[in-house]
Order: structure tokens, then sequence, then C-alpha cells
């Protein structure tokens, strides 16, 4: 595999995926977090100007397990934590290539490629092993929480 052929098929793929990760993280993360905010800045406003015919226990609970549950959804999907790495390892990867399409140290020498896959490799590794840590971190701490509740 050339240097062309390892850029388009390898290192511009990887950059478009942790690009498009990173945005959907970022958007799912904002969204929910939002919805959380906005459902527990209600219930106290719910519980203090509620009128009898409405059923504001009924909407209080509501609310309270609507929280719950994004709360657990942010943290078993982690979209805040894949946010960052995605877009660190995104950029972190752009920074290789033009520094290695320019010549930049440390790609001045004759094994500029081989140094160049070899950065960029262990760039995605790193962030996978990344990734497995926080899935397995956070099924842990969800096993915990259930446990302790039964």
């Amino acid at each position: 595999m050339d240097e062309e052929e390892y850029i388009i098929s390898r290192v511009d793929s990887q950059i478009d995926w942790y690009d498009r990760k990173s945005k959907a993280a970022q958007c799912w993360f904002k969204w929910l977090r939002t919805i959380e905010i906005f459902s527990a800045s209600a219930i106290p406003l719910i519980a203090g100007f509620a009128k009898d015919p409405f059923p504001a226990t009924l909407v209080i609970g509501l609310l309270g397990t609507l929280i719950a549950l994004i709360s657990a959804f942010i943290g078993l999907n982690q979209f805040q934590e894949n946010w960052t790495e995605y877009r660190a390892t995104c950029e972190s990867l752009k920074h290789e290539k033009f520094l290695f399409l320019t010549r930049t140290d440390p790609y001045q020498e004759e094994m500029s490629f081989r140094n160049f896959v070899q950065r960029v490799e262990s760039l995605i590794s790193k962030e996978n092993s990344t990734w497995s840590q926080y899935t397995q971190a956070a099924i842990e701490k969800i096993d915990t929480n259930m446990t302790r509740k039964n």
C-alpha cells in the first residue's frame, strides 16, 4: 500500500468516522442534558403552583423518572466522554496527516511513511482501548447500582 492509498483508505476514512461520531455524541449529550435540565427545573414550579384538579404528583413522578432514565442513558452510552475522545482523536489524526504531507518533523527522514503509519495506528488503537475501558466502567457502575437497589 502506498502513501496516497493509505491516506485515502485509512487516515481520511478514520478522520471522517471520528468527526461524524464526535458530532453525533455531542448532539445526543446536549439534547438529553437539556431535557434533563428542563425537567428538573419544572418539578419545583409544578409542585409550587399546581391546583387541585391538576395531577401534580403524577407529573412530578413522571419528570423524576424521565430525569433518572436520561441520566442512566447518558452514563451508559458515555456521550460526553465519547464526544471529547472522538474529537481529540480526529484532531490528532488531522495533525499527523498535515505534518506528514508537509514533511515536517518528525517526518523529514527516510522512514517517514513507516513512522506515519505507526503513529496513526497507535492513535486509533489508543482510542479503541480508551472506549473499551469507558464502556466496561459504565457497565460495572450500572451493575453495582442495580445490585444495591435489589
